[in-house]
């Protein structure tokens, strides 16, 4: 009979794209993910791996026991859902990944209300980046995780993953209280020389904020880069650069600064993502239920003027 763990294992390979990344996604060691995969071999019958180059590539016959895993995997979550649902009270682990904004605004709510209406729920958040929350939801590290997507960067659909749309938050521009760069621009190019505060380059964030400046007709110069938008507000506030903020953070993150509409009203737009199989499951419905309202109660920041 078939390993369900050892399947596993294939499975990740597969998705990974290397017997090193499988490993680290699941704690092995890439010896004990190649010991594991020839015992899979062999209760197949058949060969799953074959070398290219440095590496190797899924077989036919493996890619055929992918598909079936992941359907058995499905099934389970769908088997363990309705046990769960059988149940008085939403009870168990859930494991959310959010990223840092969400982390800092919804959060905390959603832990209320979920402490408050299902106290023999066990919830544990991770602080994830979209790509690397991804990774853990598809992995199984995670049951949900809440999501963003910035416009002209777009989130790719991904096979076996339920999204539901949560919030389209306004991005706003967030000049000091004071200074040089405090005053009211015209235009966004009028900020050509200000000092930015952005996210690393290489993030959706990032990219989206310099194509942005680049549409307005300058290449930002970025004196901050971080991922923390509070240290991004933070030295807005302090007078050593401008930034792009979502409304989410509302008032109490962005006391101190100016909020500027921007022109188009872009926005990012977040939603919570879960695996196919773990929808019905009672303690994802709950989270689900917990972060709209969490997000239904917050009200975003007017600005106070739009460029």
């Amino acid at each position: 009979m078939l390993s369900l763990p050892r399947l596993r294992l294939l499975r990740e390979v597969h998705r990974t794209g290397s017997l090193t990344a499988a490993a680290r996604t699941l704690n092995y060691t890439p010896s004990a993910v190649s010991q594991q995969l020839k015992l899979l071999e062999r209760e197949a019958g058949t060969s799953l791996l074959e070398p290219v180059g440095r590496g190797v590539r899924l077989t036919p016959a493996a890619e055929g026991l992918v598909g079936h895993t992941e359907r058995i995997l499905a099934h389970l979550e769908e088997a363990e859902a309705d046990l769960a649902a059988a149940q008085d009270e939403v009870r168990g682990p859930l494991r959310v990944a959010a990223f840092q904004s969400a982390m800092l605004t919804v959060a905390p709510t959603v832990l209320d209300a979920l402490a408050r209406d299902h106290p023999d729920l066990h919830v544990t958040i991770t602080q994830r980046e979209v790509e690397d929350a991804f990774e853990g939801l598809l992995a199984h590290e995670f049951d949900l995780i809440i999501s963003e997507e910035y416009l002209g960067i777009p989130d790719p659909l991904r096979e076996g993953v339920d999204r539901v749309e949560l919030l389209r938050d306004p991005l706003h521009l967030a000049l000091p209280p004071e200074g040089p760069w405090s005053a009211r621009p015209r235009h966004l190019s009028d900020l050509g020389q200000a000092p930015w505060a952005l996210d690393p380059v290489d993030t959706p964030t990032g990219a989206w904020a310099r194509a942005v400046c680049r549409q307005a007709g300058f290449e930002p110069q970025v004196r901050i880069d971080t991922l923390n938008p509070l240290l991004q507000v933070d030295f807005v506030r302090s007078g050593h650069a401008v930034a792009f903020v979502p409304a989410l953070l509302g008032s109490r993150h962005l006391n101190g600064v100016r909020s500027v509409g921007l022109a188009g009203a872009p926005y990012r737009l977040l939603s919570i993502q879960v695996r196919s199989g773990r929808t019905r499951h009672p303690a994802v419905v709950a989270c689900r239920v917990a972060i709209v309202e969490a997000v239904t109660q917050m009200s975003a920041d007017t600005p106070q003027w739009a460029l």
